[in-house]
């Protein structure tokens, strides 16, 4: 099977048929910690240095390599624990890292894994369950519905290896 169609690692939850709204989230994650998480990726979104903001961020339970650069991105509030980014990384402004995902008939969850020195254009969504590999790079604006090989090149909605 070619690796483009290779299914993201999930795990996923139903709901009960009398319930299928997003109305439930507290039974998910305890609220205080969504929360927390919610006012600690709010702060990092402005703050200027990236050494602080990459400790803070692993407070939240993030797995943040050295020498990671993210400017005002948006890090799960409900499973930050979840997103592992690998050394010397950098990720663009207003990308988005969601490690689970509300659907109408339930929800699901999954890591997301960065590798090392791999570059994320701005305004990227990263879904739950992808890999991308070590030096890969996603252009800006696209949608990450699948693992990424190392070095290579991706880009679009939803994404095509370029090169």
């Amino acid at each position: 099977m070619e690796e483009k169609h290779k299914k993201r690692m999930l795990e996923a939850h139903g709901y009960s048929s009398e319930d299928r709204s997003f109305k439930r989230w507290k039974e998910i994650q305890d609220w205080k910690k969504v929360l927390r998480n919610y006012v600690i990726m709010t702060l990092c979104k402005v703050l200027p240095d990236n050494e602080f903001k990459n400790m803070i961020y692993r407070k939240s339970g993030a797995r943040i390599g050295r020498n990671v650069s993210i400017f005002g991105s948006n890090l799960d509030i409900f499973f930050p624990e979840l997103i592992e980014i690998g050394d010397d990384s950098i990720i663009g402004m207003l990308t988005s890292l969601i490690t689970h995902e509300f659907l109408t008939d339930g929800w699901r969850k999954g890591p997301i894994k960065i590798g090392r020195n791999v570059t994320i254009g701005a305004m990227t969504l990263i879904l739950p369950g992808v890999k991308i590999g070590d030096g890969a790079t996603v252009a800006a604006y696209s949608l990450v519905n699948r693992d990424v090989e190392p070095g290579t090149l991706v880009g679009g909605v939803p994404i095509k290896r370029i090169r």
